[in-house]
C-alpha cells in the first residue's frame, strides 16, 4: 500500500455505541464531500506507531449526513494496537489519513432476497448494504446476535429505520435467544446469505448453509482478521523466475516473507477475502484458508492467496 492515494480526514464526532464500541464520523479536511461508496465497502486507516504506520481495515457506512464516512471500532482484547489507538488516542478534531473506499464484500446482483447474519461488531458492513438496498427498494433482512441489548451496537437506529427487517438475538438476556444457523432453513430459493462476525460463527454458518444445500455462490462472508491456524507448520517455497528459496515460519504469512524479499506483490485485505495477492503454484500441495477462491479453484491446486494460505512441505511459485 502507498499513501499517494490516501485522503486526509478530520474526526468530526465520536459517539459511544456500547461499552466497547465507538463510532467515528470522518469529514474531509478541505470541506468537500468524501467519496461515495457501495454497500459492503471498507477503508484502510493509516495510524502512527513507533514501528511505522499501522494499516487497519474498517467497514465504512453513513448513518448521519451526506458527504461523511463513519466507522465503528470495537476495543479488542487482546489487540494488535489498532483498536487501542482509536479508543485511547483519537479525539474529535484530529486529522487522520485513510484510503479511498474499496469493496471486497459486494452484494450479489442476482439475489432475489438478501439475508445478513451478524454477531457483535460484524454488523458494520451490513449498515451500508441495508442503506443501499432500502434506497433501491430491494428485499433484505438482518439477523443480529449480541450478548445483551446494551452490547448491541446500533440497536436503536436499526429498530427505527428497518423495523420489519431486523431480528435481534440476545444470548445473555432474561429470556436468552441465541442466533442459530437453523434459521437458514427459512429462506426461499434465490436468497443470498452474508455472514460477518467471529471466525467460529462464520465457519459454523457457512458449513450449515452448504449442508442445507445453498449453492456456494449464494454464500458470502467477510472476516476482520485472518483465520486462526493453530496447526500451522513452516514450509519452503522456490520462486521459479529467480530460483530463490524462501523459508516461511509457522507464525508468518507467505505474503510477508515474499515482500520482505523484494518482490512487490500487490495485496489489500490480508484476510483471504479479496484475491489481490493470488499467485500461481506450479508444484506442491496447498492448504487453503481463504474465502475468495471457489472449492473447484482450490481443488485444482494451481493457485493460492498468499496472505492466509500455506504450503505443505515445499511449493514452487510462478514468481
Amino acid at each position: 500500500m502507498h499513501h499517494g492515494t490516501s485522503i486526509e480526514v478530520r474526526v468530526k464526532s465520536i459517539k459511544i455505541e456500547t461499552a466497547t464500541i465507538k463510532r467515528f464520523t470522518l469529514e474531509a479536511v478541505d470541506g468537500v464531500k468524501l467519496p461515495s461508496f457501495g454497500g459492503g465497502s471498507h477503508i484502510i486507516t493509516y495510524l502512527p506507531h513507533p514501528s511505522g504506520i499501522m494499516e487497519r481495515h474498517y467497514s465504512v457506512f453513513n448513518l448521519s449526513e451526506p458527504g461523511v464516512m463513519e466507522i465503528a471500532v470495537r476495543l479488542a482484547e487482546p489487540t494488535n494496537g489498532g483498536s487501542v489507538y482509536w479508543h485511547h488516542n483519537v479525539s474529535e478534531g484530529d486529522v487522520i489519513k485513510i484510503s479511498y473506499p474499496k469493496n471486497h464484500f459486494p452484494m450479489s446482483f442476482q439475489a432475489k432476497h438478501h439475508v445478513f447474519y451478524a454477531a457483535g461488531i460484524g454488523v458494520t458492513p451490513f449498515l451500508s448494504m441495508m442503506a443501499e438496498l432500502s434506497e433501491k427498494n430491494q428485499s433484505f433482512e438482518l439477523h443480529y446476535g449480541a450478548k445483551t441489548k446494551e452490547q448491541c451496537a446500533f440497536y436503536d437506529v436499526l429498530k427505527e429505520r428497518y423495523p420489519e427487517q431486523c431480528h435481534f438475538y440476545f444470548s445473555k438476556d432474561e429470556s436468552p435467544n441465541r442466533l442459530s444457523p437453523v434459521s437458514l432453513l427459512d429462506h426461499n430459493i434465490g436468497t443470498h446469505v452474508y455472514f460477518c462476525g467471529p471466525e467460529n460463527m462464520i465457519g459454523e454458518f457457512t458449513q450449515a448453509a452448504k449442508t442445507y444445500g445453498y449453492p456456494s455462490f449464494n454464500i458470502h462472508s467477510e472476516r476482520f482478521a485472518p483465520p486462526v491456524n493453530k496447526q500451522a507448520k513452516p514450509f519452503t517455497v522456490t520462486l521459479k523466475k529467480s530460483a530463490k528459496q524462501l523459508e516461511i515460519p509457522k507464525d508468518r504469512s507467505l505474503l510477508d516473507v515474499i515482500r520482505e524479499n523484494g518482490i512487490n506483490l500487490p495485496y489489500s485485505c490480508r484476510v483471504g477475502g479479496c484475491g489481490t495477492c493470488e499467485v500461481r503454484v506450479s508444484e506442491g500441495k496447498i492448504t487453503h484458508f481463504d474465502s475468495f477462491l471457489t472449492e473447484e479453484q482450490q481443488n485444482t491446486n494451481q493457485t493460492m492467496l498468499c496472505c492466509v494460505s500455506r504450503g505443505e512441505g515445499h511449493l514452487v511459485l510462478d514468481l
